[in-house]
């Protein structure tokens, strides 16, 4: 939705979120709505091990140093530090082999049809020999501007919800899972409604070539343009149902297996502490 044009010829109407999903169906196939899931899977594991062991980090450094406790500004200036380090760890060149391998319009269904890309590995090789290596870091600072208001949001709405939780739930020590992934879902709406301009431009960015000397920004300005004059300001918030509904219950998920497991390990640090102090 967010690389389409559909709607520029008088009398019609860009394609809704069912429409776009039907046409790649008709014409490519079911599969082709997994385009592009090599570079999610390979991408997601790290990107997610970045993304909360840097918020971690910087939340402890922006403690108060004799309570220990984080502000809530503190918590916002930690998630945007933690969406930037993964934008510039993972994100980036995970975005540009993701949307290269989606943008491609051929038949799964024929095996006559071979696309230019592959897989990810493949579209990875053919990006670092045709156009270097700086390409997989094509639109970086879109990226991490995106990332960085996302978590910033994302992590600043999850810990005040979940500290309203306990204070309607006094008596519980900890939140039951499901309270945890319904608090992640809220809070993983809120990136995706802040920055969707953002993250538009950064997806036309990562699909484009470009003639070398072109700087990001002149690349940015002539995108942004285009889209105000042919599509009107309406196209700066393509695609955002789809991508709330995938960010939101992914963040629920997130959140929930998150709390289960520092759950775990700091019980198993507690009876190991305990097993010291006995002997």
């Amino acid at each position: 939705m967010q690389l389409s044009k559909s709607g520029l010829a008088p009398g019609t109407k860009p394609r809704g979120f069912i429409a776009t999903g039907a046409m790649i169906v008709k014409r490519e196939t079911p599969l082709a709505l997994y385009k592009g899931l090599g570079a999610v899977l390979s991408g997601i594991v790290p990107k997610m091990a970045v993304r909360f062991a840097s918020f971690e980090t910087y939340k402890g450094w922006l403690a108060d140093k004799e309570t220990g406790k984080t502000a809530v500004g503190n918590i916002f200036l930690a998630g945007l530090g933690a969406g930037t380090t993964e934008a510039v760890a993972v994100v980036t060149p995970m975005e540009v082999v993701k949307i290269r391998l989606q943008a491609q319009m051929h038949s799964l269904a024929d095996p006559l049809e071979t696309p230019r890309y592959r897989n990810a590995g493949h579209a990875v090789y053919t990006i670092v020999r045709e156009e270097g290596v700086g390409a997989l870091y094509r639109g970086v600072s879109l990226t991490a501007l995106r990332q960085a208001t996302n978590q910033g949001a994302n992590f600043t709405a999850y810990q005040e919800l979940k500290k309203l939780a306990h204070k309607w739930q006094p008596e519980l020590e900890d939140l039951p899972s499901y309270q945890h992934m319904f608090i992640g879902l809220i809070s993983g709406a809120m990136g995706p409604f802040s920055n969707a301009p953002i993250d538009t431009i950064k997806t036309r960015l990562q699909k484009a070539t470009y003639e070398p000397g072109t700087s990001a920004f002149q690349r940015i300005a002539s995108i942004a343009r285009e889209m105000w004059r042919q599509e009107g300001v309406k196209s700066f918030y393509k695609g955002i149902t789809p991508r709330v509904l995938r960010v939101a219950p992914g963040q629920a998920i997130v959140f929930a297996v998150y709390e289960r497991v520092r759950r775990l390990i700091e019980n198993a640090k507690g009876s190991e502490d305990s097993d010291v102090y006995t002997e």
